[in-house]
């Protein structure tokens, strides 16, 4: 699966297909029977209907999916772990969760801020040298020497609302090229990359920036730049500080970097990912999967995996105001700055070309998280907040509703053809 700096147009095909995912094995298989029979469960028999209907069409092995509003959780499974298998999805299978993560890394980030270990709007600098006086690309298509000074510094704040100004790119000019020879950032979560921590930001650093910071959003890097703050700032491996303070904390037994060897009976297989009419895996199944070691690089944008049920803990906190029981894990401010459009309409419009066409026209960007600015197909009342993985994962928070979903798959294909928004309309019709 590595890319060859050699076959660009592939890598260009790919990574634009693959990052698509918001826009837009049968027979044989085993249909999970309902999990809830809470009044909440009631309301979703349409739910289990639209999922039937996607296994039939063999879009996915299994999946699992959880809704929680007020007090009240239903959660149902349907399919298989694995591609032809027999096991059937459980209530606590275990998924690569890719980008879900980000979420998790903003979070960790904020609590070095409210502990005063690093501060919002200073330099980046202080804590990661590396990012000190930057040069930015001329051209963001043109050749890697031909650069301008950055204007000004990037802060920690660029790093959390994607402003730094680097990200992946759909196209491949000379500077995305050589991101994939370094294998620094990938625009599929696996392979992972070979770099520990400081020798992958010291081979970040000997690349132009591709805007001047502050002048457009782009996609994923930030996240793999606050791990590297929250290790250099806490003096911690980024995974001990995520598992001390989060994790623990939380409850969230089944969530890491890696699945343990006592665990690989419940990770699902890497499903179907198809490509010019082809379907691929994005990863091996069991003790050959790229997430069942722990990873030479804990990426803070796509490197846990996680269960429906520690997930919901995590997204509880967050419409909590940061509170999990009696405990504040986080600050209420500090959970509105995540769940807060960060985005000026400066940079959206600078950002449009660099993501899914029309995405930052009812959308903005937090901290590791989508924000609703805006009506939409989904839902008449802006607010909620959410993102996915490109494995096939999502979930979304609603505190409009009061209302918490969260779908797993192992199966891209369910983000790209659209089977996930039309999910959370049925969700948002049913629960209305």
């Amino acid at each position: 699966m590595e890319l060859s700096p050699l076959n660009h147009s592939a890598a260009k095909l790919s990574r634009r297909y693959f990052l698509q995912s918001s826009a837009a094995a049968v027979g044989a298989l085993l249909l999970g029977c309902r999990a809830d029979t809470s009044s909440l469960a009631a309301k979703l028999v349409g739910l289990r209907e639209f999922m039937e209907a996607q296994l039939a069409s063999g879009l996915f092995p299994g999946a699992v999916w959880l809704v929680a509003q007020a007090d009240d959780v239903a959660v149902d499974m349907i399919g298989t772990q694995a591609i032809g298998g027999t096991a059937p999805m459980q209530r606590d299978t275990i998924f690569r969760i890719a980008s879900m993560t980000k979420a998790v890394t903003a979070a960790c980030a904020m609590m070095l801020i409210e502990d005063g270990q690093i501060e919002l709007d200073a330099p980046a600098h202080r804590w990661l040298p590396e990012l000190a006086s930057r040069r930015v690309l001329r051209r963001i298509d043109g050749p890697l020497d031909d650069t301008v000074p950055a204007k000004r510094d990037i802060t920690v704040r660029d790093l959390l609302a994607y402003t730094l100004g680097f990200g992946i790119l759909f196209d491949n000019p000379p500077v995305q090229q050589r991101i994939d020879e370094l294998r620094l950032v990938n625009g599929k979560p696996v392979p992972l990359t070979p770099h520990a921590p400081d020798e992958w930001i010291g081979l970040f650093a000997t690349l132009p920036l591709m805007h001047q910071p502050g002048e457009a959003w782009m996609y994923t890097t930030g996240s793999l730049l606050q791990g590297v703050l929250v290790r250099r700032a806490s003096g911690q491996d980024f995974d001990a500080f995520m598992h001390e303070r989060i994790f623990e904390p939380l409850g969230m037994k089944d969530t890491g970097f890696f699945v343990p060897p006592n665990k690989l009976g419940r990770y699902a297989s890497c499903g179907i990912f198809t490509e010019q009419g082809k379907k691929t895996r994005l990863d091996e199944d069991g003790a050959q999967s790229a997430y069942a070691k722990p990873p030479v690089f804990p990426a803070g944008d796509a490197g846990l995996v996680s269960t429906v049920d520690d997930y919901l803990i995590f997204a509880r906190m967050l419409l909590n105001g940061g509170k999990h029981g009696s405990k504040q894990i986080l600050r209420a401010e500090s959970v509105r700055e995540m769940t807060r459009d960060q985005l000026t309409p400066e940079q959206k419009s600078a950002s449009a070309k660099n993501f899914f066409p029309g995405f930052f026209d009812t959308q903005g960007w937090g901290y590791g998280l989508a924000i609703s600015t805006a009506p939409d197909a989904i839902s008449s009342i802006p607010g909620r907040y959410g993102w996915f993985g490109g494995f096939g994962t999502s979930f979304i928070v609603d505190p409009n509703r009061d209302l918490i979903s969260i779908v797993m798959t192992q199966s891209t294909d369910y983000l790209f053809n659209g089977a996930r928004d039309r999910f959370w309309r049925e969700l948002y019709t049913a629960t209305a």
